[in-house]
């Protein structure tokens, strides 16, 4: 089962634990992520390796993970029954322009995958509810 998650609990706890929490909780968010969109042959990276490699690249490479996200989510939303009016170019976009709005941008980027994540997450836990392909599922814990 894959958990709902608030936007707001998210700012606000990483605000009260100075990012501790916001680690925790894109990390749950890649984890469930790769059980949700199983089976598309891609694998969204864990998010501890997304933080050493946008250390690396100076922040580059998580634009690029937001972008790769925002679009794995897009390309998902079918195999539910959803679609998604945003996709990867839209976070990245709101990625970049949040770099000048003083991370507001960057907060509606995050909410729009936040927002997605959770339509996923409902359609996969209805669909998935005692069904045996989901045990075949490697992720599935």
């Amino acid at each position: 089962m894959i958990k709902h998650r608030d936007f707001i609990t998210m700012v606000l706890l990483s605000i009260i634990t100075c990012g501790i929490y916001g680690i925790i909780f894109w990390y749950q968010y890649s984890d469930d992520m790769n059980k949700v969109c199983y089976g598309d042959g891609k694998e969204t990276k864990n998010y501890l390796i997304v933080i050493l490699l946008s250390i690396i690249t100076c922040g580059i490479y998580g634009w690029i993970w937001h972008y790769g996200v925002g679009n794995r989510l897009s390309e998902n939303a079918p195999r539910y029954g959803l679609r998604f009016s945003e996709d990867g170019t839209t976070v990245l976009l709101w990625m970049l322009l949040g770099s000048l709005l003083c991370g507001l941008g960057t907060l509606y980027a995050q909410y729009i995958m936040i927002k997605n994540m959770n339509a996923l997450a409902d359609s996969f836990n209805n669909l998935n509810n005692g069904q045996t392909g989901y045990q075949q599922n490697p992720y599935n814990n």
